[in-house]
């Protein structure tokens, strides 16, 4: 995940250059999508097929990296979810605001019965 969100990268210039005070969200979710969405967090499509929630997530920073130190895994879709081309963390299960999104690196087709999963240390997050 390499593109930080319009909302996100307010934030930072905001407390950069003003002090303005923002508060990292306690627990951070990752939503799957059909139709990616834009830098402003809109356009997307998100999974809503039987079974989907987005999933927490637990990050950690070295250097210039951060990645997710654990695996993340969806439930069992209990229905066809569609064809998944990109992911996003938000600081919300549901709703909120996007904070860092990109495509994945091969779309990956969600059929009745079959398990989303971002092993540990896949979802990198960047800046370039």
């Amino acid at each position: 995940m390499a593109g930080f969100s319009d909302y996100l990268e307010n934030k930072v210039l905001a407390y950069v250059f003003s002090g303005t005070a923002f508060s990292q969200p306690g627990t951070k979710y990752v939503a799957l999508f059909t139709v990616a969405p834009g830098e402003d967090g809109t356009g997307g499509t998100e999974v809503s097929g039987t079974g989907y929630a987005r999933q927490s997530v637990t990050l950690t920073t070295s250097g210039s990296a951060t990645t997710n130190s654990g695996a993340v895994e969806f439930p069992t879709a209990g229905s066809a979810w569609g064809t998944i081309v990109a992911a996003a963390v938000y600081d919300a299960s549901s709703s909120g605001n996007m904070l860092c999104f990109n495509n994945l690196t091969a779309s990956k087709t969600i059929a009745s019965g079959d398990v989303f999963r971002i092993n540990a240390g896949d979802l990198d997050i960047t800046l370039d």
